[in-house]
């Protein structure tokens, strides 16, 4: 919004016919100038502000409350805001039972009571206080991703504590991620459950990717997947790293089988990324 000034208004005409500009004409017309733009700034601000595709919510703090104060209304808002995150993290991660069961809260809780579990969720909330630097990767990923997949729904994401069980969980358009899973090679619990080679990959930098190949897993499966020959599982993973490196801008996960894609994709250039994904004779990869 700006201001149109017309300067006859804030004019004083003396007989000679001269006009004397006033000087509290001229505060005012400085002042509107500075609203004038302070305006223009503002609303181009809010024109050119777009809300983020994704922003991780954090279901983990209502965990973390709850199962290390038995804070009820935690509990509470667990239930009614996360009906399903919940659901799927008693019954199928934890596999405490079912969800309705009457006791199931005492379970769920006394399960935590272990105080490894209390100290690894106290350092993953800890390690996991600012999610703003992963927002901003799952964001820019997901508008590549976008532009590269039109018709890709965007999922919600949510973290959890899992206990040192899956480190993603994909659900109908959502995506947990367990932060536990993911304090680091060298985090003291971890040498004591997993060899170096799986250490390696619990850290920070791979959560991004992983969701991001295990949601597109989700999204574009195989076909009979179970049927299929090694080779042809192989290829399948390979795609789905290769689309994943390209919406990364980084060539994050490598092989020979993803250099096969690559080299298939600069073959066949007017093949869209859809196209290549859905299709049902991989083989033709294998180049």
């Amino acid at each position: 919004m700006c201001f149109k000034i017309n300067l006859s208004t804030f004019a004083t005409v003396i007989p000679n016919g001269n006009i004397v500009l006033l000087k509290k004409v001229y505060s005012i017309l400085v002042l509107l100038l500075v609203l004038c733009v302070g305006c223009q700034m503002k609303f181009q601000a809010d024109e050119d502000g777009e809300a983020p595709l994704v922003k991780i919510e954090r279901y983990d703090r209502l965990e973390y409350r709850y199962l290390t104060t038995a804070d009820y209304s935690a509990l509470q808002e667990m239930n009614t805001e996360y009906p399903m995150e919940t659901r799927t993290l008693i019954e199928d991660v934890l596999q405490l039972g079912d969800a309705t069961d009457p006791d199931i809260n005492n379970k769920f809780i006394n399960f935590y009571q272990d105080t490894r579990l209390q100290s690894l969720m106290t350092y993953a909330e800890t390690m996991y206080a600012d999610m703003d630097s992963l927002n901003s990767q799952f964001n820019t990923t997901f508008t590549q991703l976008k532009k590269m997949i039109p018709e890709l729904k965007i999922p919600r994401i949510y973290a959890q504590l899992s206990a040192l069980d899956q480190s993603v969980i994909v659900g109908d358009q959502t995506i947990g991620i367990s932060l536990d899973k993911y304090l680091g090679a060298d985090y003291p619990a971890y040498k004591k459950y997993y060899p170096y080679e799986q250490r390696k990959v619990m850290t920070r930098e791979y959560i991004v990717p992983d969701c991001i190949v295990f949601y597109l897993m989700s999204q574009y499966p195989l076909r009979g997947f179970e049927k299929r020959s090694q080779m042809e599982r192989d290829l399948q993973l390979a795609r789905i790293q290769w689309v994943a490196n390209q919406a990364m801008n980084r060539h994050f996960f490598t092989g020979k089988n993803i250099d096969k894609v690559d080299k298939f994709m600069k073959t066949n250039r007017k093949l869209s990324v859809s196209k290549m994904l859905a299709m049902d004779d991989i083989m033709k990869l294998n180049v």
